[in-house]
């Protein structure tokens, strides 16, 4: 045995861990802006929410670490192709335009678009056609943009880096309402930040998806462990105990 390899077993010994135990770390790219899904705790500077909660989770029963990168919800797709990060963790639909550059998981959680307007518009929005002729704002990178633009419904579909600008720009008027995912709108309603602005209760969401974890093109492996662990979760209550510590259930 060499004197390099010698001094190196003799520090793994004393920190306790073997040379072949360091576990691989995986980059996750989530967004702060979407809860409950993933966001920015202001408390621990740190991003939480399902997702978060999700990977970790998948990370320790798969044996993998994870490292959390706060992106944009536009640059994820970006972030993975060009090898920034190595998982997409966020409230991101499983589309077929998406599944032609990103390999997702099994589906997580379902849900549609929700519609907000100004608290003082007391009209019952219920549909898009109740909004012709109006400026709605939208979330970039989602998969409602193209369907709104292509209705020719509205006099014109304004793109927004995060939901909450869109409620900023409903409440002094610039747009009439805003669509996003469901469960993030009604979420940040309910948390008090927007009192100006309220979630149109009789309004049937158009665009339904699936929600799913989201590897590099061709990454079998990552993928393999990510739907093993989903697999399991399902069937032992752990995804279900996750999903309803952020009210999803």
């Amino acid at each position: 045995m060499s004197k390099l390899l010698r001094l190196l077993t003799a520090l793994a010994l004393v920190f306790g861990v073997t040379l072949a135990s360091a576990q691989p770390v995986m980059r996750v790219g989530s967004t702060p802006t979407g809860v409950p899904f993933t966001f920015l705790d202001t408390k621990t500077n740190q991003i939480s929410g399902v997702m978060v909660d999700l990977i970790r989770a998948i990370g320790k029963d798969q044996g993998f670490g994870v490292e959390i990168n706060a992106l944009a919800f536009s640059s994820l797709i970006a972030a993975l192709q060009s090898n920034k990060i190595d998982i997409i963790a966020a409230a991101m639909y499983i589309t077929p335009p998406r599944q032609e550059v990103v390999d997702f998981s099994q589906p997580i959680y379902t849900y549609g678009e929700g519609l907000f307007v100004a608290a003082k518009d007391t009209k019952d929005y219920k549909v898009w056609s109740d909004l012709k002729g109006e400026s709605v704002g939208v979330q970039a990178g989602t998969a409602y943009i193209k369907p709104l633009q292509d209705s020719g419904l509205f006099k014109e579909v304004k793109v927004y880096d995060s939901i909450q600008d869109i409620m900023r720009d409903v409440n002094i008027g610039r747009i009439k309402a805003g669509l996003g995912d469901y469960p993030i709108v009604a979420y940040q309603l309910l948390q008090g930040s927007f009192p100006e602005t309220r979630l149109a209760r009789n309004y049937q969401s158009t665009i339904k998806g699936n929600v799913g974890i989201g590897v590099r093109k061709g990454d079998k492996a990552t993928m393999d462990k990510i739907n093993a662990a989903l697999t399991k979760f399902k069937a032992d209550g752990t995804l279900d105990t996750i999903l309803k510590h952020w009210n999803l259930k």
